[in-house]
């Protein structure tokens, strides 16, 4: 009997040490991957404010913004406060205007301005939540 208890004790000693020495030892990615990972997205996010921020300094959108009533300093408040999908999707759109602005394309001024002050007030709603 006393030995039927020691190798129940051992087998369930074993059992239970297992699967923590085992999950231990299993990583889906590695740390380093993980640190690349959240350094690149760091780095996406700072270039993208920056492209807003590039895009706010433009003469032309502060032209814009002042005729549509739209402050400029809380546009620029705003970039900070931006994050995930929303920075990246404002982003792209000041990139697209930015190249066209300063490859001094002829495009429908309209388009443009539509552009600049949908970005304008996405920045600005932002900044109210």
């Amino acid at each position: 009997m006393q030995m039927f208890r020691r190798i129940l004790g051992t087998t369930l000693a074993v059992l239970l040490v297992a699967p923590a020495a085992w999950a231990q030892q299993t990583h889906v990615i590695s740390k380093s991957t993980l640190d690349q990972a959240v350094q690149q997205r760091v780095s996406q996010d700072e270039a993208d404010r920056e492209t807003l921020r590039t895009f706010l300094a433009s003469p032309t959108v502060k032209t814009v913004a002042a005729k549509a009533g739209v402050p400029i300093d809380k546009a620029r408040a705003a970039v900070t406060t931006l994050q995930g999908d929303e920075l990246h999707r404002a982003a792209t759109q000041a990139r697209e205007v930015n190249g066209d602005l300063a490859g001094g394309a002829t495009v429908v001024i309209t388009t443009t301005t539509i552009i600049i002050i949908l970005l304008a007030l996405i920045l600005i709603v932002l900044l109210a939540k």
